[in-house]
């Protein structure tokens, strides 16, 4: 491939699990892959260094402001730095690439979503929060605009997957599955007594403090369940989640003459990172295998809502619709923020997610501004009452 015909990549979160993982396959595959702009929260000595290896013509630091030697560096290196409350959609404009990987974790992941489709750019999607904030005007915008979304979260890759070459209308569920996290064996007794340390031992997958902790109450689950209602445009009533303790079997779609398509794999994040890069291609990886002599069991359960409220209450937030998805999640994040600080405890997370939704009043049919506002308010309404 000629360095003219390389896809050129804008990448935000660069110096997270997904972001470094972008980036470790650019690096095998520098024939087929540019960056053109790269952001991180805070991490500002690793995007020197992404800098240096990767040469993009843009970055942003969007959670602290740099120093006045990172300030000197970037400017050495040549490169144009946006930094404030604003710089990862002044970063999504100004660059030029082809796709957008977007691996920001929460909601500030979903203006720049807007922006870029807006610039009718195609989104290589690990960024949960984007679509149940603005599922309806994300999906909408990348209609009008010509745009493709390709899924990076392994469950909605496995899904994609699946439904290749089906038609939508032979579909009769989608199954979504789920590691259940560190306390699925655990009474309701145990779960009040969780700790913030035992929260973050995840038994399979290796992410971020956040994202662990979603996975934890089962609100990562609801996330997905509320993103691939607004992906595959699949009624709620027509997803289903399963607890499959091993995560081999990424996800599934049952199909309406009893035949069931599954995705399987290693609980590796390259494969389905990988793909949402080259597609509509498949290219060759030297990733794990999966080796089915290797597997001794693979099992499936219900998951208890009465100890995971938050996927119940995530059903819930999808079914009413309008601005309780986006209420949902700025709730989560305050009550995960306040929980990983010691402020709350484990199971007043959902308690907290509860108060947030009984004391808004839900608007249907949101614009942008109307989302990040309700969004801002119960974000500000949980830190007010647990501190």
């Amino acid at each position: 491939m000629s360095e003219i015909n390389k896809k050129a990549l804008t990448l935000l979160g660069c110096s997270g699990s997904i972001g470094q993982n972008c980036l470790k396959i650019v690096r095998q595959n520098s024939d087929r892959f540019s960056i053109s702009a790269l952001s991180v929260h805070s991490n500002v000595e690793f995007l020197i260094d992404m800098v240096k290896a990767f040469k993009p013509e843009f970055v942003a630091v969007s959670g602290v402001e740099p120093t006045l030697e990172q300030h000197a560096a970037f400017a050495e290196l040549g490169v144009r730095l946006f930094t404030g409350p604003d710089c990862l959609q002044r970063i999504v404009q100004e660059s030029e690439y082809d796709l957008l990987v977007n691996s920001i974790v929460g909601s500030a992941g979903f203006l720049p979503t807007l922006t870029a489709l807006e610039r009718k750019k195609n989104i290589a999607l690990a960024n949960k929060e984007t679509l149940v904030i603005g599922g309806e005007l994300v999906m909408e915008s990348a209609s009008q605009n010509g745009c493709s979304i390709y899924p990076i979260d392994s469950e909605h890759s496995a899904i994609f997957q699946c439904l290749m070459g089906e038609s939508m209308d032979s579909v009769e569920k989608i199954i979504l599955t789920a590691s259940g996290g560190p306390f699925r064996n655990f009474t309701l007794d145990e779960m009040n007594q969780v700790t913030v340390e035992q929260a973050l031992k995840h038994p399979n997958w290796d992410m971020g403090a956040k994202i662990t902790i979603d996975s934890a109450t089962m609100m990562n689950k609801g996330l997905e369940v509320i993103e691939a209602r607004w992906l595959f445009g699949m009624p709620v009533e027509k997803i289903q989640v399963v607890i499959h303790p091993q995560s081999i079997i990424h996800s599934m779609v049952a199909f309406c003459d009893g035949s069931i398509k599954a995705q399987m794999g290693v609980p590796d994040m390259k494969v389905p990172i990988q793909l949402a890069l080259t597609y509509p291609d498949r290219i060759e990886s030297d990733f794990e295998r999966l080796d089915f002599c290797d597997i001794t069991d693979l099992t499936f359960q219900v998951p208890d809502l009465d100890k995971f409220r938050a996927l119940k209450i995530a059903f819930e937030a999808i079914a009413t619709g309008g601005t309780a998805p986006a209420v949902m999640n700025a709730a989560n994040e305050a009550a995960v923020d306040l929980f990983l600080k010691k402020n709350i405890g484990f199971m007043q997370i959902p308690e907290a997610i509860e108060r947030a939704l009984n004391e808004h009043s839900v608007i249907q049919n949101p614009d942008k501004d109307t989302l990040v506002e309700a969004d801002l308010l119960a974000r500000s309404d949980i830190y007010k009452y647990f501190l």
